[in-house]
C-alpha cells in the first residue's frame, strides 16, 4: 500500500492513417511555413500522459450496472425455501385439482387418529457430534471457522450499482480527433443504354441541396461506354489511369435533408450543331426499327467517328436528370424492388412519373426522417433524361429545375425526354469498403489488390458548418468557370472553350500536372477544357476543375485561363483551335491564398512578362482588353484545405507569426508594411482580432491555433533584440476563443460541460513545445523600454490573501543588457526568502545578446500567473471555462516533469515556490467565487466547483500532498464561512459534497489517507506527516492502542490522520444530523458518495487481500457510529408498509416554507411539472411525521455500507470497541442489526418477477429530483449530465427538464422485457446479498456475545442478541445462513441456558416456534439443523430441572399456532423432523436410563396428533367453513389444555379477520378472554377481575362453554400450564381491547359496551386514568355510531345430502353470510366450490325447500339444498328485542315458510292454499366463533288456508297502520297502500278473501275460532282504511281531489260488500266449547328461544 513510483506514464500513440500512403505533399523541401506547421500538427504522434492506476478510480471506470453484472457472474445459487416451496406449491395445486378430497377415506370420527405410523417413517440425516459435549471456546472457534469458509469477498458487488446520476466524478476519455465524416451512401453505376449506340457518352454525378442552394459534393465522373465506343477516342487518351475507371462512388452527407438530389449530367464529344439537333436522333430513332433507319444510322455513326477523331478532346453538354434521395431512403416513394426489366420497375424508377405525385404531397416530412445511414438498398433504372438547354446551364437554373421537379404540374413534364436506361445501385456504404480511393486518390485501407477497379470517395462540401478540427493534410483547389460574355468581341468567336492551367511561373512549360483527370484518362493533367456550346458567344459553364495546391506556393503561382474558338467543321487553312483571349488569377497575395468569386477582364493578346504577380484588374500599358477592360469572365475558386485558413483574421495572425519566425522584415501586408517597430502592436492586435474570425474556421484550425498561442507563451519572440511578452495577450485570446466555442457548440459537450474538441486537444495533441523556434538574427541594438507582465512590487502574493488589482503591465526596465542576463542566470540560485518583493525575474524583458539567449517560460507557471492577475472579462471567460486551463496546466506540469526528469525529485522540490503560491492564490480566489456566486450563477458555479475538484484531484498526483490538502482546507473554509449566512445552504452543501466526492475519487485515495499509520496526532500541523518523498509517509505495522474509541469517531486525530475520508464522513454525518439541513436529495448525494467509494475498493484488485481490506475499512470505522446515531431516521423495513405510507396525503400535509415559496413562484413550473404537481405534496419533506427520515433507498444503501465496514474491519478491533460500549449503545447496535436483517431479506423469485423497477428506487429518485428542482438547487451540470445521457430518444425536445422522470413509461419499458435468465440471475444475486448480509450480522452478534461474556452486562444484552437471531430465523433465509444461524443459536443456548428456561418465557416460546417452522422446511439441511436444535433445547431443559414441561408446552403451542396460521406448511417435512428428534432421543446414550426418552416420545406423538389434524385442514384450505369447523374441533380437543385452546382460538380469530368476519373474530377473542379469566380466577381471587366465564355471558350466551369445571382440567399451578403471555392481567386486558376493536369493525357497537364493562373495573383498580379516558372516548364514539344505518348478516339453511360429502352427509347448518347476500350468490358460491371439488356433473342444487327424501336421490351425486331463513322470535321475546341490534344478536331460532297444496302443487286458489312454517334451532347462538352452526332441532307448523288468510290480512292491516302513522307523512306511500287495499282491480284482494272464507260458517268446529278471528281482522281492516282515507284527505292538494273521491267511492263499495260478511257471528262460539277443540298441536307461541332442545 505504498504510493507507486511509476504513477505517471507518457505514451506516444501512433496516429492512425486511413490510407496506404501517408497524406503528405510531394515536395519535400522549401515548404511553405504554413504547410510545415500544419504537417507538424498532423503528423506528430499523439502525446498522452496518464496516471497508471487511473483505471482503478471511478472517474474512468464508473460502476455501471453492466460492470456490476460482470462482477456478479458465476455466483453460486443459494437455496431458499421460499423459492423451493413456490415451485412445490405449484405442483401441489395441480395435484389438488386432480384428486377429489372427501373425508370418506377414513372412517368417520377417526379424523384425529394417527393416519401414518410415525415409527415407520424415515428421519433426516443426523448431524455429527451434536450429542458430544465440547468446551465453549472450541465450539466458538469451530463455528467461526465454518462461518468464514467460502464467503463472498465483495459485498457491494452483490448490491445494485451506485446511482449513476450521482456519479459526478465520472469522466470519459475524450475521443481521438479524427476527420469529419457524414452519413455515407454508395452509388454504383451499372449500365447506360440508349435506343441507338452511335458515340461515347460520359456521365457526371453530384449531390445538390435545393433548400440550401448548394452543391454538396464534388463531381464524380463515370464512363459506361462499350469498348467499341471507347476505341473511337484512343488517339486522344493514350494512357488511361486505373483511378479514372471508377464506376462506384461513396458520397458523404453530414446534414441529411429531404431536399437532396443526386444530379446526373451526361456529356458527349463535341460535334457540329446545337444540343437540340444532336439529341434529335436519340428521341426519334429506336434500335429495334433499324431496318427503317439503317442508312440514317450508318450516316450518324460515320459522323461521330469523324467528330471523335478530330474533336475528341472537347465535350458538349447533352442531357441530365435527377434522383430525389428521400424517395430512396424512405418508403415514401414506394420503391418496389421487382425484376429490373419489368414494366412496373421501369415506371417505378423513372425520375418523373405519376406515382411520385402522391409521394410528394406527403413529403414535407421534415429532415428528421431522413437518415441515409440505413435504408434498403435500391437498384434504379432511370429512364427519362432531359435535354440540356444551352442557355440554361448555370447552377441557378438547375435549382429551379429541381424545385420544379417536386411540383406535380411540372414544366419539365412538357419537355420531350431523351429515352435512355441508366441503371444504378444506391445503398448505405459499408463501414470499411475495399478498393477505395480518397478524394486525393490515395488508397484507403483495406486495399488488397491495386489492380482492381476502384471505388472513389467523393469529397463533401457540407451544406452548413461542420465543427471538427482538421487532422490530416488536405490541400485542394476547385475552379468553376461560370460565364463568359464575348458578345462585343470582334471576329469569329462562337464555339468557345476555356483552357485552365495551374502555372508555377510564366513560362508555358511551367504548367503543373495538378489537375485531376475525369473518366478514362490519365490521373493528372496539365490543362483542362470546358465543354463547348455551339454557336454561343456568351456561354454558361457547369464545369468543375479539381487541382492539388502545391505545398510551396509563391507569389508566382497563378491560374491561367486561355479562351479558344473551336472550329467544328474541317475547313482548309482553319486551325482546330484559335486563341481568342487570356486572363489569370494570382494565387498568393500578402501571404493569403486567393479564393472566392472573380469577375475578370479578358485580354485579347498574350499577357506581358511578370504579369503573374499582378491581377488582371491592373491596367497594363499597351495591352488590348475585351470590352474595355470590363469583367467579362466570371469564375469561382474555392479551396478545401487544411493548410490555408481562408479567414482574413486567422490568416493575418499566422502570417505575422511566420514573418516573425523567419524574421522577414519588412513585410507587406495589404496596405501596411510590417517592420520591427510595429510588429508587436500588429501581432497583439491580430490576436485580439481573432475573436472576429469565423468560429467554423477557428475550430477547423483549432490545433494549429492553440499550438501557436502556446508557443508564443512558452517562447516569447524576440523583436529587435528584445523579448516581447505575449503571455497576457495569448491567455486572453485563448480564454475568449475557448469561451466562444463553448457557447456556440453546446451540443458537443460531455457531462461536465467540457467541449469535447478542446478536451481531446489537451488529451492528445497538446505538448510543451520542445524545439526552439527559429532564432532571429542577432542584433546589438535594443529598445530602452520593454513591456512585460512584470509583477509590480505591490503584488505580495502571500497565500490566501486576495490579489491586489494593480496593473500587471507596469514597466520594469533593466539598466543594461548584461545586468539583465546576470539576473536571469542568477535567478535560479537567488534567495527567495525576502517575501518575493523583487519583481519576477524571468517575466522581465530580456535583451538579445550575442549569445543568442532564448527565453523559455513554463506554460503552467505562465497560465497560473496570468490567471491570477487577470481582470474583468478575461477573468470571467477563464472562470467560465476553468476546466480548460486547469487541464492545460496539469498536462503541462506533468509533461514538464517528464522533460526535466523531475519525477524522481521529492514532491516539494518539483515546482518553484512562486508557482506554488500562485496556485494557492488561484484556488483561494476560485473558492471565494464559488462561495459568493453560488446563488446567482448556478450553472457556472457548478462547473467551476467540479473543475476545481478535478484540478485538485490531478494535483494529488503531481504536487506535495500536504500542500494539496491545505488547498482543500482553504476551499472548505470559504464554503463554511458562507454556509452560516447562506439563504439556501443545501445547494452549497450539495456543491461541497460534489467537490469532496471528486477529490476522493482519486485512484490512490486509500494511500492518501495513510491507512496504516498510527493514530497519534502528527507532529507538523500539515496533514501529511512528513510527506517529503513521493511515496507515502510513516507507515507502521499495527494500530497501537491510543483508545480505540478515537478510531471509531470523527475525532481530531482521526481527521488529521485520514484526511480525505475524514472529510467525507464529516460531510455525511452533518447531512444526516437530524437537526441539520439534511434535505432529502443531500442524503442521497452523501450516501451515494460513500457507497461509490466502497464499491471501488471492493472492485480494486490492489485491496483484495483481507488484511489490506481491514486497513482500508479502518478509514471508515466512524461510519458505524454515524449510522448508529441516525437509527431513528432510518426507514423501517420490518413493517414494509412504511414504504407506501409516503403516498398517504394526510401524512404530509405541511410543506416547508422554502418549498412553498418555490412552488408559488417557481419559474420551472411549466410543462414538465404537470404530471408531478400532485406528488409534490406527497413527497416533499414529510414534515411533521419524521423531520428528515431517510428514504428506503437511502437507508438500504447506508446499511449496506455499514455492513461493509463490519465485514471488512478487523474483528479484534471491533471486539475492543464493543467492549467499551454502554448497554444502551449495544442495544442500539442490536436494533440496527435487526433492521439490517429486514432490509436485505430475500424477496423471492416470484416477487422479483412482479416487482417494477420503479417501486423501490424511482419513487425516491423522483422525490429528490423534485425537491432539487423546486429548491432551485439542481443547476445546469446535473442537467447537462442527464441530458447527455438521455439525449437519444428525445430528438429535439431539449426543454424537457428531467426526461427520465417526466416520462415514467421509460423505466417501465426498461423493466417489462426482463428475460427469464435476467430474473433468474437477479434472484441469484439477491439471494447471495441476503445471505452475506445476514452472515455479517451473525458475525457481529458473535463478537457482541464474546465481549459480553467478559463483562457483567450479559442479562440485558443477551436477550437482545437472541431476539435478533430469532428475527433472522423468521425471515426468508438461505439454507447456508440457517445452518450457521442454528449453530450460533445452539452455542448460545449451551452457554446461557438460564436465559431461556428461567427468565424470559417469551424468548423460549419464540425460539420453539422458529425451530418448528424450520423443522417443516422443504430443505433437508435446514430440517436437520432445526431438529438438532430442538432436541438439544429439550435436553438442556430436562438437564436443568429434570422435566421439560416448559419446552413441551411451548413446542405444542408453537406447532398449533404454526399449523393454524401458516399457509404453506408441509406436514410431510415436519413428520420427518419429528422422526429425527425421536432418533436423537434413542441414540443419546447419556440419557438412555432417564425418563427423558419416554417424555420425548410422548411429546412427539402428541405433536404428531396435531399434525394429523393439520393434514385435514390442509385439504380444506379452500373451504373456509370446513376449515373453521376443523379448527373449532381441534380447539375443542384442547379443552383440557388452556394454552393450546387459547392458541387455536386465536388462530380462528386470525382466519376470521382475514376473511372480514369481524363479529366472529371478536367472539373468538371474547372466548379467549373468558378462558383466561377462568384460569386467573382459579389462581387468585381478585375483586376487580371477572369471576370467570359467567361475567361474559352478557356479551354472548355461548361463552359458558369456556368454564373450567370438568375433572380433567389442569390446575394452573402445574408447571408449564398457563405459561403463555396471555394468562395474566395484561393479557386479559389485551384480549378484551382486541375484542372491542373487532366489534367496532363489525359495527356491533352495543357489544363494545359490554366488553368495556369488564375492562373498566380493571382500569379503575389500577387507577389508570389515561386508559379510562381512552375507553370512555371509545364508548362515546361507539354510542354515537349506534344510530348510523347498519346491516348485519343474512342467514341461510344449507342441507348436504349424498355420501360424497362424508362427515357432512344429511347434516343441516345455518350459514351466516355478509349482509345483503342474495340466495343466488351463496348458491353459486357453494355450487362452484363443490363442483370444482367433485366435478361439474356431480353436484346438484335442490331448488325447493320441501323435506328431502333420501331414497329418491342418486347415490353418486352430491345434493345441496339452500333456503333463505329469517331470525324467529316468540311474541314474548319481541318485548325484549326492541332495536335492530337486538333482533340481530344472540340468535338461535330461524324460520322459513313453504307454501303448498294438498295435491302437491306449491300454489293454488285461496281455499286450497296451505303454508308450512319450519322453525330451526341451532346448537349455539349467532354470532359465534364460527360462521355456520349445526341445526339441532327442527319443528314444523302447518297453517290451514284460513290461517294463511288471517296472516295475510294481518299483514295488510299492519302495512296500512304503518303508512297512516308514518312521521313525516308520505302521501305517495299512503296512496299506494290504499290503492292496494280498496282499488277495484285488485284480484285476490280483501273482498275476495272475505267472500271465500266468511260467506259460509265452516262445517268443521275446529275452524270456528279461525273464522271469528278472520272476521275481527276484517273489522280492524276497514277501520284502518277509513283512518287512512281521512289522513290522505288532509294531505292532498287540489289537483288530487278527484282521485281522492274515486278512492272514497271504492272504499264505500268495499264496505258495503263486506258489511254482511263481517257482522255474521258464529253462535257456537258463544257457547262453552270443550277445551281440546280449540287447542291445536302448536306450542310455538310459548317457546323459549334459549331453551336447549336436544335432537
Amino acid at each position: 500500500m505504498e504510493f507507486p513510483q511509476d504513477d505517471l506514464e507518457l505514451l506516444h500513440l501512433d496516429k492512425e492513417c486511413t490510407t496506404l500512403e501517408p497524406p503528405l505533399p510531394e515536395e519535400e523541401d522549401s515548404l511553405d511555413p504554413r504547410v510545415r506547421d500544419a504537417l507538424a500538427v498532423y503528423t506528430d504522434d499523439w502525446l498522452v500522459i496518464q496516471r497508471k492506476y487511473q483505471h482503478c478510480s471511478t472517474m474512468y471506470t464508473p460502476h455501471s450496472s453492466e460492470r456490476q453484472r460482470e462482477r456478479q457472474r458465476g455466483l453460486v445459487k443459494q437455496t431458499f425455501e421460499l423459492d423451493e416451496t413456490a415451485a412445490e406449491r405449484q405442483d401441489d395445486q395441480d395435484d389438488a385439482k386432480r384428486r377429489s378430497v372427501s373425508l370418506d377415506e377414513t372412517p368417520r370420527g377417526s379424523w384425529a387418529s394417527s393416519i401414518f405410523d410415525l415409527k415407520n417413517s424415515s428421519p433426516d440425516a443426523l448431524l455429527p457430534s451434536v450429542l458430544e459435549r465440547t468446551a465453549a471456546e472450541d465450539m466458538d472457534h469451530h463455528n467461526t471457522e465454518a462461518r468464514l469458509r467460502g464467503r463472498h469477498s465483495d459485498l457491494l458487488g452483490l448490491y445494485s450499482s451506485p446511482d449513476e446520476d450521482e456519479a459526478i466524478e465520472r469522466c470519459s476519455v475524450p475521443e481521438v480527433p479524427k476527420e469529419h465524416c457524414g452519413q455515407r451512401i454508395m452509388v454504383k453505376c451499372l449500365s447506360l443504354k440508349f435506343e441507338i449506340e452511335i458515340e461515347p457518352i460520359f456521365g457526371i454525378l453530384a449531390l445538390y441541396d435545393v433548400k440550401e442552394k448548394k452543391k454538396i459534393s464534388e463531381n464524380f465522373y463515370f464512363d459506361l461506354n462499350s469498348d467499341q465506343m471507347k476505341g473511337l477516342l484512343k488517339p486522344h487518351t493514350p494512357h488511361i489511369a486505373i483511378s479514372t475507371l471508377a464506376r462506384s462512388a461513396i458520397f458523404s452527407i453530414t446534414y441529411p435533408s429531404s431536399d437532396i438530389f443526386l444530379v446526373i449530367k451526361l456529356e458527349k464529344v463535341l460535334q457540329q450543331g446545337d444540343i437540340g439537333e444532336c439529341c434529335e436522333p436519340y428521341m426519334v430513332m429506336k434500335e429495334s426499327d433499324s431496318s427503317k433507319h439503317k442508312e440514317k444510322l450508318e450516316k450518324l455513326r460515320l459522323q461521330s467517328e469523324q467528330s471523335c477523331s478530330r474533336l475528341g478532346r472537347f465535350r458538349m453538354p447533352f442531357a441530365w436528370t435527377a434522383i430525389h434521395l428521400l424517395n430512396i431512403v424512405s418508403s415514401v416513394g414506394g420503391l418496389d424492388r421487382s425484376d429490373p426489366d419489368s414494366d412496373s420497375e421501369r415506371k417505378g424508377h423513372g425520375t418523373w412519373n405519376e406515382r411520385k405525385k402522391k409521394g410528394f404531397e406527403r413529403m414535407s416530412v421534415g429532415d428528421d426522417m431522413c437518415s441515409f445511414a440505413n435504408f434498403r438498398p435500391a437498384t434504379l433504372t432511370v429512364t427519362n433524361f432531359f435535354k440540356q438547354e444551352g442557355d440554361r446551364l448555370s447552377d441557378e437554373d438547375l435549382y429551379k429545375f429541381l424545385a420544379d421537379m417536386r411540383r406535380p404540374s411540372s414544366v419539365l413534364r412538357r419537355l420531350r425526354p431523351v429515352t435512355a436506361q441508366l441503371k444504378i445501385d444506391i445503398s448505405p456504404a459499408p463501414d470499411s469498403p475495399h478498393y477505395c480511393l480518397s478524394p486525393e486518390l490515395l488508397h484507403v485501407k483495406p486495399y488488397p489488390d491495386l489492380r482492381v477497379r476502384p471505388t472513389k470517395e467523393v469529397l463533401e462540401f457540407p451544406a452548413r458548418y461542420v465543427y471538427t478540427p482538421h487532422t490530416t493534410y488536405r490541400n485542394l483547389l476547385y475552379v468553376y468557370p461560370q460565364s463568359l460574355n464575348f458578345s462585343s468581341r470582334q471576329g469569329s468567336v462562337r464555339n468557345i472553350a476555356v483552357k485552365v492551367q495551374f502555372m508555377a511561373g510564366e513560362d508555358p512549360n511551367q504548367a503543373l500536372p495538378v489537375i485531376y483527370g475525369k473518366s478514362s484518362c490519365s490521373e493528372f493533367m496539365k490543362e483542362a477544357y470546358t465543354p463547348v456550346i455551339y454557336h454561343n458567344k456568351s456561354p454558361e459553364f457547369h464545369e468543375e476543375m479539381k487541382m492539388k495546391i502545391p505545398a510551396n506556393l509563391t507569389d508566382n503561382h497563378h491560374l491561367l485561363f486561355t479562351f479558344y474558338h473551336i472550329s467544328c467543321q474541317p475547313k482548309q487553312n482553319t486551325p482546330l483551335e484559335t486563341p481568342v483571349g487570356y486572363t489569370w488569377i494570382p494565387l498568393m497575395q500578402h501571404g493569403r491564398l486567393r479564393t472566392g468569386s472573380f469577375s475578370l477582364p479578358v485580354s485579347v493578346e498574350k499577357p506581358p512578362p511578370s504579369y503573374s504577380v499582378l491581377t488582371p484588374d491592373v491596367q497594363l500599358p499597351g495591352m488590348k482588353w475585351v470590352d474595355n477592360h470590363k469583367g467579362v469572365f466570371n469564375v469561382e475558386v474555392t479551396a478545401t484545405s487544411s493548410v490555408h485558413t481562408q479567414d482574413p483574421h486567422l490568416d493575418k495572425f499566422f502570417t505575422l507569426v511566420y514573418v516573425l519566425e523567419e524574421y522577414s522584415f519588412p513585410f507587406r501586408l495589404k496596405d501596411v508594411i510590417i517592420t520591427e517597430a510595429n510588429m508587436e502592436g500588429e501581432l497583439k492586435a491580430s490576436m485580439a482580432a481573432l475573436r472576429g474570425a469565423l468560429l467554423d474556421t477557428c475550430v477547423r484550425f483549432l490545433h494549429q491555433l492553440l499550438s501557436k498561442l502556446i508557443q508564443l507563451i512558452v517562447y516569447p519572440p524576440v523583436i529587435a533584440g528584445q523579448i516581447v511578452n505575449l503571455g497576457r495577450a495569448a491567455f486572453e485570446t485563448m480564454a475568449l476563443l475557448v469561451n466562444q466555442m463553448h457557447k456556440n457548440l453546446e451540443g458537443n459537450q460531455d457531462q461536465h460541460s467540457r467541449n469535447n474538441l478542446l478536451a481531446s486537444y489537451i488529451h492528445y495533441c497538446f505538448r510543451l513545445p520542445t524545439t526552439d523556434p527559429p532564432m532571429p538574427p542577432a542584433g546589438d541594438h535594443y529598445a530602452t523600454l520593454s513591456r512585460a507582465t512584470a509583477r509590480p512590487t505591490s503584488l505580495h502574493l502571500s497565500r490566501s490573501k486576495s490579489i491586489s488589482n494593480s496593473n500587471p503591465d507596469l514597466a520594469s526596465t533593466p539598466v543594461s543588457p548584461d545586468e539583465e542576463v546576470q539576473r536571469i542566470i542568477g535567478s535560479k540560485a537567488n534567495d527567495r526568502s525576502c517575501n518575493r518583493v523583487s519583481a519576477f525575474l524571468d517575466s522581465v524583458a530580456l535583451f538579445s545578446v550575442p549569445t543568442r539567449q532564448i527565453t523559455k517560460k513554463l506554460l503552467h507557471e505562465e497560465l497560473a500567473l496570468q490567471w491570477v492577475v487577470s481582470t474583468s472579462t478575461v477573468r470571467e471567460a477563464a472562470l467560465q471555462q476553468a476546466w480548460f486551463f486547469f487541464q492545460l496546466m496539469t498536462k503541462s506540469m506533468a509533461h514538464h516533469l517528464f522533460l526535466t526528469s523531475k519525477l524522481e525529485v521529492p514532491r516539494r522540490q518539483r515546482f518553484p515556490d512562486r508557482f506554488v503560491d500562485d496556485i494557492a492564490a488561484l484556488v483561494c480566489a476560485i473558492s471565494a467565487d464559488i462561495a459568493s456566486r453560488y446563488h446567482k450563477d448556478v450553472e457556472l458555479v457548478e462547473r467551476l466547483n467540479s473543475s476545481l475538484a478535478f484540478f485538485l484531484n490531478d494535483l494529488l498526483s503531481l504536487m506535495d500532498r500536504g500542500f494539496v490538502f491545505n488547498l482543500i482546507r482553504s476551499y472548505y473554509k470559504q464554503i463554511a464561512n458562507k454556509l452560516h449566512t447562506a439563504q439556501n445552504p443545501s445547494s452549497l452543501n450539495a456543491l461541497r459534497i460534489d467537490f469532496t466526492r471528486i477529490v476522493c475519487s482519486h485512484e490512490h485515495y486509500v494511500i492518501l489517507n495513510l491507512p496504516c499509520s498510527t493514530l497519534s496526532p502528527p507532529a507538523s500541523p500539515s496533514p501529511s506527516t512528513s510527506s517529503t518523498t513521493s511515496q507515502s509517509s510513516a507507515f507502521s505495522s499495527m494500530v497501537q492502542d491510543h483508545g480505540v474509541a478515537t478510531m471509531f469517531e470523527l475525532s481530531v486525530p482521526f481527521r488529521q490522520q485520514h484526511f480525505l475520508s475524514g472529510l467525507l464522513l464529516t460531510e455525511l454525518s452533518l447531512i444526516l444530523d437530524p437537526d441539520g439541513e439534511g434535505v432529502f436529495f443531500l442524503h442521497k448525494k452523501a450516501i451515494s458518495a460513500v457507497h461509490s467509494l466502497l464499491c471501488s475498493h471492493d472492485a480494486d484488485s490492489r485491496y483484495s487481500d483481507p488484511q489490506v481490506r481491514a486497513h482500508v475499512a479502518q478509514l471508515y470505522l466512524p461510519l458505524i457510529s454515524i449510522v448508529l446515531e441516525t437509527l431513528h431516521q432510518l426507514h423501517d423495513f420490518s413493517g414494509q408498509q412504511n414504504i407506501h405510507a409516503d403516498a398517504d396525503p394526510d401524512s404530509s400535509n405541511t410543506i416547508s416554507q422554502s418549498v412553498a415559496m418555490a412552488i408559488a413562484g417557481s419559474p420551472l413550473g411549466q410543462a414538465p411539472f404537470c404530471g408531478l404537481a400532485l406528488s409534490i405534496y406527497v413527497c416533499l419533506h414529510q414534515a411533521g411525521r419524521q423531520s428528515s427520515g431517510l428514504s428506503a433507498e437511502c437507508t438500504r444503501t447506508l446499511l449496506v455500507c455499514f455492513l461493509w465496514v463490519l465485514k471488512n474491519a478487523d474483528a479484534a478491533l471491533l471486539e475492543r470497541w464493543v467492549s467499551d460500549l454502554s448497554v444502551l449503545q449495544i442495544n442500539r447496535l442490536l436494533d440496527l442489526l435487526h433492521l439490517c436483517i429486514s432490509c436485505f431479506e430475500y424477496k423471492g423469485k416470484k416477487t422479483l418477477e412482479r416487482i417494477n423497477s420503479l417501486t423501490f428506487k424511482k419513487s425516491q429518485d423522483m422525490k429528490a429530483r423534485l425537491e432539487e428542482a423546486i429548491l432551485g438547487t439542481i443547476g445546469a451540470r446535473q442537467e447537462m449530465v442527464r441530458r447527455c445521457r438521455e439525449r437519444s430518444p428525445y430528438g429535439s425536445q431539449e426543454n424537457v427538464r428531467w426526461r427520465k422522470n417526466v416520462t415514467h413509461w421509460r423505466q417501465n419499458t426498461d423493466r417489462v422485457d426482463k428475460t427469464k435468465t435476467e430474473v433468474e440471475q437477479e434472484s441469484v444475486v439477491d439471494g447471495n446479498l441476503a445471505t452475506e448480509a445476514s452472515l455479517i450480522v451473525l458475525d457481529t452478534l458473535e463478537i457482541i456475545v464474546k465481549t459480553v461474556v467478559a463483562s457483567e452486562l450479559k442479562e440485558s444484552v443477551l436477550g437482545g442478541v437472541l431476539r435478533v437471531l430469532l428475527h433472522s430465523m423468521a425471515g426468508n433465509q438461505s439454507a447456508l445462513f440457517l445452518q450457521h444461524c442454528f449453530t450460533t443459536q445452539r452455542a448460545l443456548v449451551f452457554k446461557f441456558p438460564e436465559m431461556l428456561f428461567e427468565e424470559d418465557t417469551e424468548l423460549c416460546a419464540d425460539l420453539c416456534l422458529r425451530l418448528l417452522r424450520h423443522c417443516s422446511s422443504s430443505v433437508g439441511s435446514v430440517r436437520s439443523h432445526a431438529s438438532a436444535s430442538l432436541y438439544l433445547l429439550m435436553r438442556q431443559n430436562f438437564e436443568i430441572g429434570n422435566n421439560f414441561a416448559r419446552v413441551k408446552m411451548q413446542v405444542t403451542m408453537s406447532l398449533s399456532s404454526l399449523v393454524g396460521t401458516s399457509q404453506n406448511f408441509n406436514e410431510e417435512h415436519l413428520r420427518r423432523s419429528l422422526k429425527t428428534i425421536l432418533t436423537y432421543a434413542e441414540e443419546d446414550l447419556e440419557l438412555r436410563d432417564t425418563p427423558f426418552p419416554e417424555q420425548v416420545q410422548d411429546l412427539v406423538f402428541n405433536l404428531h396428533m396435531i399434525l394429523t389434524d393439520t393434514v385435514k385442514m390442509k385439504e380444506h384450505q379452500q373451504d373456509p367453513e370446513m376449515l373453521i369447523d376443523l379448527m373449532y374441533r381441534i380447539a375443542k380437543g384442547y379443552q383440557n389444555s388452556p394454552d393450546l385452546r387459547l392458541t387455536w382460538l386465536q388462530n380462528m380469530a386470525g382466519k376470521h379477520s382475514e376473511r372480514g368476519n369481524h363479529a366472529e373474530a371478536a367472539h373468538c377473542l371474547v372466548h379467549s378472554a373468558a378462558l383466561v379469566a377462568e384460569y386467573l380466577n382459579m389462581l387468585e381471587d381478585c375483586r376487580y377481575l371477572p369471576i370467570g366465564c359467567v361475567t361474559f355471558q352478557n356479551i354472548s350466551s355461548n361463552v359458558l362453554e369456556e368454564s373450567a369445571v370438568s375433572d380433567d382440567i389442569l390446575s394452573p399451578e402445574e408447571e408449564g400450564i398457563c405459561a403463555g403471555k396471555y394468562f395474566s392481567e395484561s393479557g386479559l386486558v389485551g384480549l378484551l381491547e382486541q375484542a372491542a376493536a373487532s366489534f367496532n369493525m363489525a359495527a356491533m357497537y352495543e357489544a363494545i359496551n359490554e366488553v368495556y364493562k369488564i375492562l373498566l373495573p380493571i382500569h379503575e383498580a389500577n387507577r389508570d386514568f389515561k386508559k379510562l379516558a381512552s375507553v370512555h372516548g371509545k364508548l362515546q364514539d361507539a354510542f354515537n355510531k349506534v344510530y348510523n344505518q347498519r346491516m348485519f348478516g343474512t342467514y341461510f339453511r344449507v342441507g348436504f345430502y349424498g355420501c360424497r360429502f362424508g362427515d357432512l352427509d344429511e347434516q343441516e347448518f345455518v350459514y351466516k353470510e355478509p349482509s345483503i347476500t342474495k340466495l343466488a350468490e351463496i348458491s353459486h358460491r357453494l355450487e362452484e366450490f363443490y363442483s370444482e371439488r367433485f366435478g361439474d356433473d356431480v353436484v346438484e342444487i335442490i331448488k325447493d325447500s320441501n323435506p328431502v327424501d333420501k331414497n329418491k336421490l342418486d347415490p353418486n351425486k352430491a345434493y345441496l339444498q339452500i333456503t333463505y331463513v329469517e331470525p324467529f322470535f316468540d311474541t314474548y321475546e319481541l318485548k325484549e328485542r326492541i332495536t335492530y341490534f337486538d333482533k340481530n344478536y344472540n340468535l338461535r331460532t330461524f324460520m322459513y315458510c313453504t307454501p303448498f297444496t294438498l295435491d302437491g302443487r306449491a300454489h293454488g286458489d285461496l281455499h286450497e292454499q296451505y303454508k308450512r312454517k319450519t322453525i330451526l334451532t341451532t346448537s349455539h347462538a349467532f354470532p359465534y366463533i364460527k360462521t355456520r352452526i349445526n341445526v339441532i332441532h327442527k319443528e314444523e307448523i302447518i297453517l290451514v288456508p284460513m290461517e294463511v288468510a288471517i296472516e295475510d290480512m294481518q299483514k295488510k292491516t299492519q302495512e296500512l297502520a304503518f303508512a297512516t302513522n308514518q312521521d313525516p307523512a308520505d302521501s305517495k306511500m299512503l296512496q299506494m297502500v290504499l290503492q292496494g287495499c280498496v282499488g277495484t282491480t285488485v284480484n285476490q284482494g280483501p273482498l275476495e278473501v272475505a267472500q271465500v272464507f266468511l260467506s259460509d260458517i265452516p262445517d268443521d268446529p275446529k275452524l270456528f275460532r279461525h273464522h271469528n278471528k278472520l272476521r275481527l281482522c276484517f273489522k280492524d281492516f276497514t277501520k284502518r282504511c277509513e283512518d287512512a282515507l281521512r289522513k290522505n284527505k288532509a294531505l292532498i292538494g287540489p289537483d288530487q281531489k278527484e282521485y281522492h273521491r274515486e278512492l272514497e267511492r271504492n272504499y264505500n263499495k268495499l264496505k258495503e260488500a263486506l258489511g254482511p260478511l263481517i257482522n255474521r257471528k258464529i253462535p257456537q262460539l258463544y257457547r262453552t266449547v270443550p277445551a281440546q277443540t280449540a287447542q291445536t298441536q302448536r306450542n310455538s307461541y310459548n317457546r323459549s328461544s334459549f331453551r336447549r332442545v336436544d335432537c
